[in-house]
């Protein structure tokens, strides 16, 4: 199930507004024009940002998200019409075969349970066409990030046309091995509602990673640096096979 952050209708609306900066993208953008895809599949594509991105450039995308409120925000965008919607997950797809499928940002942590893990990567697959890459980031467990996660540093309060005034700040819950829970608090001005929205990732070592990979089926081409946050994170480029049945 989708954290509340993306499924609740309020929550949906003002994601955007609270995190403008989205240059984490670029680079996905710039693997979609090297690999020179044009059919991608965007798993865990929220609000839409990098589907409309890449729409934009004539590609043709799926996006799949399994919030529903992100997914009619991701609709009520210009230019929202060229680019299919799914409100879903990539362990159940229609029949696809693309040139590419990403997860961006931390949709491949957001996959915390194994078995669903396992089962995303598998889907995937099957929708890739032969020689189709698959790229996805994860945030190296050796830098600990989840220790700036504060409330202290991450308060905000921002100015949404339409909503009003918004707080916001995260605070870590717990670390519980590979598993690491937080919690976004939201206070809207307007009414004094105030939303929260708890979110688990895991945080997997490279090894893992590439080993999951590698048996369903991958062949690992490389794994890159995250250039929004150099030495933070690991960026898996991973292929199907050319010879492998459609």
């Amino acid at each position: 199930m989708a954290d509340e952050c993306f499924r609740h209708p309020r929550l949906a609306e003002i994601y955007d507004p609270l995190d403008l900066d989205r240059s984490d993208l670029d680079a996905y953008v710039r693997m979609t024009e090297e690999f020179g895809a044009r059919r991608v599949l965007d798993i865990g594509c929220g609000t839409g940002v990098l589907a409309l991105l890449l729409a934009d450039r004539g590609i043709e995308v799926v996006g799949v998200d399994p919030a529903g409120a992100s997914i009619d925000v991701a609709r009520g965008k210009p230019g929202s019409e060229r680019v299919r919607w799914i409100c879903g997950d990539a362990t159940a797809l229609p029949p696809l075969r693309v040139d590419l499928a990403t997860m961006t940002a931390n949709v491949a942590q957001a996959v915390a349970d194994p078995q669903a893990w396992q089962q995303t990567l598998r889907g995937t697959y099957d929708a890739l066409r032969p020689g189709g890459h698959l790229v996805f980031e994860t945030r190296d467990p050796a830098r600990r990030a989840w220790e700036e996660w504060k409330p202290e540093t991450s308060y905000s309060v921002t100015e949404i046309p339409g909503v009003g005034t918004v707080e916001s700040w995260v605070q870590l819950m717990e670390v519980r091995g590979p598993l690491v829970t937080f919690r976004w608090t939201y206070v809207f001005a307007a009414d004094g509602q105030v939303l929260t929205s708890d979110s688990t990732l895991r945080f997997r070592e490279r090894h893992e990673v590439e080993a999951d990979l590698v048996s369903h089926g991958y062949v690992m081409e490389d794994v890159r640096d995250a250039p929004d946050r150099p030495g933070r994170e690991f960026v898996f480029l991973a292929r199907r096979p050319r010879g492998s049945q459609v």
